[in-house]
């Protein structure tokens, strides 16, 4: 450790002075209070760093010590159900000490040292195990089997292992190392959450990460270790869209980070997660959820940390071989305080203030996703997708931190304030919108049974497209001018948008739409579009089609429960009677 003396403050920028031997990233504890910071800059034995925790009191010539390591997340079973600050803090231990808000240097460890877990071995005596071996399991929720792996660097003979109850940091094995020493196993890891954690190979992204949310699996989905984007104005509906994806996406853990968020929106999460239901388990929700909120009345400078932080606890799951979802809402907020620390530091500022290597930054935050073969001897794979909500200020989709993001990102959902006035939710504009993991995922949704998918999306956005032309058409000459053809392709367009693509998050039912679901309501739209132009072509009024008594029905697709979509069956073959019944002359 090496002492130093704080000799200037700025906010939550503190110089100090005799910071020999520290090195870049060291956790340092400041002044009287220990306030938690970390070193961002050195320059001779003066270190910049950056302070966790609110400054005020602080004065010249208190102590700041190093304690010679990074800043480190601590990985290990107690994580799942968790709620942390943005430096993993956890927040229930603090409130029960400090009460409703956080005290200055309060001093908390992140997991329990005290609980007892029942550790079950999976290897034996005289097995060779390498970094990223699983040696046994630890139920940690009903639905969350935690895999107890070798850390990092650590390589030899199990000499010893033993089943029972055992605290995080009680030996549950010995190992023999190259050297001959002898190292204790704990279940407990500590890894530097700046630093990506390890993996055998990368694999490219192409199973779907399915989400239950129809515009997103239909025309834009994204794929288990894949990355997306949702900018988006204020009030456009950016947080209900990522809490949708935390509450029903296809993954098996979920990490959510609050950064930089409103309070009450942070709430909102912790008051509803515990009473969802998990629709596989029928457990809680929270008992395959990790929770990291750090609001936007809590110290800048830990929200720089947040997301470092939650995706450390993201790969440690990736890397049990689990697929994991990644929300982190918002990184706007996250750059702004990467802007403030960068002008506290006197840095040359980029593009509207922001600090020349923001892209980088973003960079290395997304790319830490990823489909992966895990570390050990299993090759057992690992997913963890990240999804970002950006907030561009006044939906200013040019403005440098969205366009950062879409630069790295794959797949982007362009949230529309002009949509969300309109109260079609989820507001996602799907003449901006893209993803390039379309072809991938359409193919593997095709194997699994829904035959023509790539074909019935593909005809479905151009009806949609076509109707984005034909607006224009009918503003600048009126309706009465189009065709008997163009009228229904508008309202078969009507109907996707309506009976499809608007999708109400508060709806039991309509909540969450399965891909087999989807495919029947969107193949009866589109049956209902192309047997309308067949029976225009052949003479039928466009009036008559549009007034078939199917519509109602269609209309009321979305609400057939699940376990009773054969109805949407039934009604593609009523709505082609009716058709025919048209074309024959029998109506």
């Amino acid at each position: 450790m090496s002492n130093g003396r704080v000799v200037k403050i700025s906010g939550p920028l503190v110089i100090a002075e005799g910071m020999d031997g520290s090195k870049m990233f060291d956790v340092v504890r400041v002044g009287k209070a220990k306030l938690i910071g970390e070193i961002i800059e050195m320059r001779g034995d003066k270190a910049s760093i950056q302070v966790y925790e609110e400054t005020s009191g602080l004065k010249p010539g208190e102590d700041v010590v190093s304690s010679g390591y990074p800043l480190s997340a601590e990985l290990g079973p107690g994580l799942i159900e968790g709620i942390f600050d943005g430096i993993q803090r956890p927040l229930r231990d603090i409130a029960e000490i400090a009460g409703s808000f956080i005290s200055r240097g309060i001093d908390v460890v992140s997991l329990d040292r005290n609980k007892k877990w029942h550790f079950h071995p999976v290897k034996k005596p005289g097995d060779h195990v390498v970094p990223g071996d699983v040696i046994g399991t630890v139920q940690e929720t009903s639905i969350v089997e935690h895999k107890i792996m070798i850390p990092y660097g650590i390589e030899g003979e199990l000499v010893e292992i033993n089943e029972g109850d055992y605290t995080i940091i009680e030996p549950v094995g010995k190992i023999r190392v190259k050297s001959g020493e002898i190292k204790d196993v704990i279940m407990l890891q500590k890894w530097p959450v700046r630093k990506g954690r390890p993996y055998k190979s990368k694999l490219a992204p192409e199973e779907p990460m399915i989400t239950g949310q129809r515009i997103i699996d239909t025309f834009f989905p994204v794929a288990k270790g894949g990355t997306a984007c949702v900018p988006g104005p204020f009030g456009s509906g950016k947080t209900v869209v990522q809490h949708q994806l935390a509450k029903w996406a296809d993954a098996e853990i979920v990490v959510y980070v609050g950064c930089g968020e409103r309070g009450n929106e942070m709430t909102d999460v912790l008051m509803e997660f515990p009473q969802l239901k998990d629709p596989k388990s029928g457990e809680a929700l929270m008992k395959r959820t990790v929770l990291i909120a750090n609001t936007s009345n809590m110290p800048v400078a830990a929200r720089e940390a947040s997301i470092y932080t939650a995706i450390t606890i993201a790969e440690y799951f990736r890397d049990m071989g689990y697929s994991v979802a990644l929300m982190a809402d918002s990184t706007s907020r996250w750059a702004e305080a990467l802007r403030e620390m960068s002008g506290r530091l006197e840095e040359m500022p980029g593009e509207e203030g922001y600090p020349a290597y923001l892209s980088s930054r973003l960079a290395e935050f997304y790319e830490r996703a990823g489909k992966v073969i895990c570390l050990g001897d299993d090759d057992r794979k690992g997913a963890l997708t990240v999804v970002g909500a950006v907030s561009p200020p006044g939906g200013d989709l040019s403005e440098p931190v969205v366009q950062a993001t879409l630069k790295i990102v794959k797949v982007f959902w362009g949230l529309d304030s002009n949509l969300a006035y309109k109260r079609h939710f989820p507001a996602i504009n799907w003449l901006l919108s893209y993803s390039l993991y379309l072809d991938k995922i359409g193919e593997c949704i095709e194997k699994s049974g829904a035959e023509g998918w790539m074909k019935l999306t593909r005809d479905a956005m151009k009806v949609l497209h076509e109707e984005s032309e034909l607006n224009e058409i009918v503003r600048l000459v009126g309706i009465d001018s189009l065709s008997q053809e163009d009228k229904h392709t508008l309202e078969s367009s009507r109907s996707l948008r309506e009976d499809y693509l608007h999708q109400n998050a508060f709806d039991d039912i309509d909540t969450y739409t399965s891909i087999k679901k989807q495919y029947k309501i969107l193949k009866l739209i589109m049956d209902f579009y192309s047997l309308g132009q067949k029976a225009i072509k052949n003479g039928v009024p466009f009036d008559k089609i549009a007034s078939l008594p199917i519509r109602n029905e269609i209309s009321r697709a979305k609400y057939i429960p699940e376990n009773n979509i054969e109805k949407i069956d039934e009604m593609d073959l009523s709505l082609r009677q009716e058709i025919e019944d048209l074309m024959e002359g029998r109506v």
